[in-house]
């Protein structure tokens, strides 16, 4: 099974970190109110960004805590594949 470290962008603007093995079930639970609470409290999801696929599912939770301790800038340069 491979993990994924995901980013999804809520309708209020800000950005969502995650990790899953399918990142658009996730979203689709995240949107469907079975997800975190910041979905419900932020409004729909959009996958922005999906990771390549990790094995071991305590890397890929290593990676989301890395990207969530970055900067909006940051982020948003993954997304964009400026910088990895």
């Amino acid at each position: 099974m491979s993990w994924y470290v995901y980013i999804a962008k809520a309708r209020t603007g800000r950005y969502y970190t995650g990790i899953t093995t399918d990142p658009c079930r996730r979203i689709n639970e995240h949107n469907s109110g079975k997800g975190a609470k910041f979905a419900h409290d932020q409004g729909d999801l959009v996958l922005m960004y999906k990771s390549s696929p990790f094995k071991l599912k305590s890397d890929a939770r290593k990676r989301e805590i890395q990207i969530k301790g970055w900067i909006r800038a940051k982020k948003e340069k993954l997304i964009q594949r400026e910088w990895m």
